[in-house]
């Protein structure tokens, strides 16, 4: 009887399950491959970054895209964020993988961030990072605090650097936990309670920094390692959304109940949602939008250039307990 009464739960649940891609805003950008999104409330536009052209395009709610920012000098651009003035957007510039005008002198080299004014698309700020540290590098993500520092992820170098508003760059955090081959530090984000929690997309590790002692460096527990981890979103205190691409193209919903010295799975997103290599996230009112980043594309020499690439709705469903 038990068993029967299961079956008949289980099947209720299997068809209250969506098998519809969720809401997509698709728009025209030849071979731009939008890795960061961001969405500016103000505006009502979304900013996307392009890691093949480097260049910095809105998106407005109806799908249309138009330029914000061409600059020859960026190679890609990867997370972008606006600045907590809600003037300036600010953009992680280099060139690590993708870019159609990779040279010698900057290939894997040139680490750079950009503000740039939101109303004229000028550029107001550009911070060199690629003289912090040795070897190579790769800006990946960023995160503002409640001060106005930025906060910046090196991919390759796997630190993390600290800008103050005045521009001057620093090393913040660096630890043997970072290191790993390939990708490593990816998405970053802020927590009012004084920390950055950040994903290495080598190790599938979380991790904790307090920001009044960047020494003090843990992992954050959790049930499963989120290999391929991309862009981070703390929609609340106590709630992070994870993008994971490379094959699993998902995004994860953790919540934590000791301030994130632990964290357990409490939803995720449907294979029915066909998300196409999933890269970072914004809120947009009570609402999660993903870019579709389509990178795949780039490594397989068959593939033709897309033009037309998507903000996607992550409809996140609440795992069993």
């Amino acid at each position: 009887m038990k068993k029967l009464v299961f079956c008949i739960a289980l099947a209720g649940c299997a068809s209250a399950i969506p098998d519809q891609p969720t809401t997509r805003i698709d728009f025209t950008a030849p071979e731009t491959y939008p890795e960061g999104v961001v969405y500016d409330s103000i505006s009502n536009v979304y900013f996307v970054s392009s890691a093949r052209l480097g260049s910095i395009g809105k998106v407005s709610a109806q799908g249309t895209y138009s330029p914000l920012i061409n600059d020859p000098t960026f190679k890609s651009s990867y997370g972008l964020k606006v600045h907590p003035d809600g003037k300036r957007l600010f953009a992680c510039i280099g060139d690590a993988n993708y870019s159609k005008f990779t040279s010698p002198d900057t290939r894997k080299k040139m680490s750079r961030l950009i503000g740039i004014d939101i109303l004229t698309g000028k550029k107001t700020d550009d911070i060199d990072l690629s003289k912090l540290v040795p070897g190579q590098h790769f800006a990946n993500d960023l995160v503002f605090d409640h001060q106005q520092n930025a906060y910046v992820t090196d991919s390759f170098a796997n630190v993390i650097y600290k800008i103050t508003p005045g521009g001057n760059a620093s090393v913040f955090a660096d630890s043997p936990l970072f290191k790993t081959e390939g990708i490593g530090l990816n998405g970053i984000v802020y927590h009012p309670s004084g920390y950055l929690l950040t994903v290495s997309s080598g190790t599938g590790t979380i991790y904790k920094i307090e920001l009044n002692n960047p020494k003090k460096i843990s992992k954050v527990m959790t049930e499963q390692f989120f290999m391929n981890g991309d862009g981070l979103l703390l929609t609340s205190n106590d709630t992070l959304v994870v993008v994971q691409n490379g094959g699993s193209d998902k995004i994860y919903e953790l919540t934590s109940k000791d301030n994130w010295s632990s964290a357990k799975l409490s939803a995720s997103t449907l294979v029915a949602d066909r998300f196409t290599y999933p890269s970072t996230a914004t809120l947009v009112k009570d609402k999660i939008f993903v870019m579709n980043a389509k990178f795949s594309e780039l490594t397989d020499s068959t593939s033709v250039p897309s033009k037309i690439f998507a903000i996607q709705h992550a409809r996140l469903m609440p795992l069993p307990k």
